[in-house]
């Protein structure tokens, strides 16, 4: 079995030597993907931060829980998804680089606009740019990835661009802990030029500030051919695909993108819905300073992220190596079974050195999905609709996870248990069901991947 997929593997590439594929060096497929993780990192920087500045927004701003979690959830993840189905029409119609550029300037607009606020709806309102801005980047990336890297390596690629959610969400972490532990955040500050603003607010500026090399970085990158694109019978030439046939694929394989998409989108909202909150968990059941938290969190979000999420592109891949032609969804199975015994332990500790003793291999199992999953979407996806189908799914697990995470978690404190201390139980209740919902959906969507891959596998030797 091994020995057909690798001279599946090794039919792909001749046919894409025939084509006159575009190969870049080695060194180059690194460094576009260097330049990518970076840009990744920093939006998830803009967008984590607010998780450890909780207690001085709300002590500043006199928020409630559940508007703080409007802030993290609905106000970003809404117009992240609404917005990202048309940049990702654009990703698969137009220069993928120009289209992040763009994207990347417009969030760091945002974020300094957000650290300006003196109001919630001044808050929300920049927020949701912030998310307007952010949706540019990871359609168009998945996209550029699927086009630089060979198929085989397509897992371990979009494993290393995932670490920018760990990277970024460490950084966030441990920037919070060094600006909480080096002046107050609750306190006002007279700076020149930018005038006065609170100690929290300097934060969202300082997070802005590795756009401007980041951005020049990203247009010494070179727009990739791409290849496996779909071909008129007639003329031979590449065919402007319209949303019509788009749709229509889609719905071919429903059985498919209905399932992936439902399990990762609730895997995606335990795990926002923890990382938004597991520093206030500390803080409030615990006694830690968020000085603390946040050099702890950050640095095991830095170390055990990464971790998890390499593994797991490198196991989809050896899988998908071995014959399996389901490995990333078998072993994002896997991992989601793992992370049960240490998810649900953690927020229950009665130490929060043995509730972080939890987190690390919680934390390990649940990031291994991040790279895997959208791997899984390239390998059943025509190059046309990769940026379509790359927004699509990003909609749905951003809308579920990013969205509803961080907003239910703080419901089920405000509403069901009705105590800000009860936030552990709230931790617990919250991601356990989702995480077995999320396994349910993922095992019933084996057979139909198998059968989207043989289906794409026809139409690549169709093509040849």
């Amino acid at each position: 079995m091994e020995t057909t997929a690798e001279g599946k593997i090794a039919g792909r590439e001749s046919l894409m030597k025939k084509a006159k594929v575009y190969a870049p060096s080695a060194f180059y497929e690194w460094y576009c993907l260097v330049v990518l993780l970076g840009i990744y990192v920093n939006s998830f920087l803009d967008r984590s931060i607010l998780g450890l500045l909780v207690g001085p927004i709300r002590g500043t701003m006199g928020l409630s829980d559940s508007q703080i979690g409007f802030l993290m959830g609905p106000a970003f993840a809404v117009f992240y998804t609404i917005a990202g189905l048309p940049l990702g029409w654009l990703a698969d119609r137009m220069s993928r680089v120009i289209l992040i550029g763009v994207g990347q300037v417009f969030w760091t607009i945002a974020t300094v606009n957000f650290g300006m606020g003196r109001s919630w709806m001044h808050l929300a309102v920049a927020r949701s740019c912030v998310g307007v801005g952010e949706a540019s980047l990871t359609p168009a990336a998945y996209s550029l990835i699927a086009d630089i890297f060979p198929p085989q390596r397509l897992g371990r690629a979009l494993s290393i661009y995932g670490m920018g959610i760990y990277i970024g969400g460490g950084l966030a972490s441990m920037l919070g802990g060094f600006m909480a532990k080096s002046f107050q955040l609750d306190q006002s500050y007279q700076l020149p030029l930018i005038g006065e603003h609170l100690g929290w607010q300097l934060v969202f500026f300082l997070v802005a500030l590795p756009s401007l090399p980041l951005t020049l970085l990203l247009f010494t990158l070179r727009e990739p051919r791409r290849r496996g694109q779909l071909r008129s019978q007639t003329s031979g030439q590449v065919m402007k695909v319209p949303l019509s046939m788009f749709v229509r694929y889609a719905m071919e394989n429903r059985g498919t993108l209905v399932g992936h998409t439902v399990g990762f989108s609730l895997l995606a909202l335990s795990g926002y819905g923890t990382s938004a909150w597991i520093p206030e968990f500390f803080i409030r059941l615990h006694d830690w300073s968020p000085a603390r938290v946040g050099t702890a969190i950050g640095l095991i979000t830095m170390i055990f992220g990464p971790l998890g999420i390499l593994l797991g592109g490198y196991w989809g891949d050896r899988l998908l190596q071995k014959g399996h032609t389901d490995s990333k969804l078998r072993v994002s199975l896997m991992a989601a079974g793992a992370w049960l015994p240490f998810g649900i332990a953690g927020p229950l500790m009665p130490s929060g050195e043995l509730a972080l003793l939890c987190l690390a291999p919680a934390l390990f199992f649940s990031s291994m999905h991040w790279g895997i999953a959208p791997a899984a979407i390239q390998e059943i996806m025509p190059n046309q609709m990769r940026g379509q189908a790359s927004a699509l799914y990003l909609f749905v697990i951003n809308l579920i996870g990013l969205g509803l995470g961080p907003m239910t978690l703080a419901l089920v404190t405000d509403f069901v248990f009705k105590n800000d201390q009860d936030i552990h139980l709230s931790l617990v209740l919250t991601t356990t069901v989702a995480t077995l919902l999320a396994i349910l959906c993922l095992s019933l969507s084996l057979s139909h991947f198998r059968a989207s891959r043989k289906r794409y596998d026809s139409w690549i030797q169709s093509q040849a």
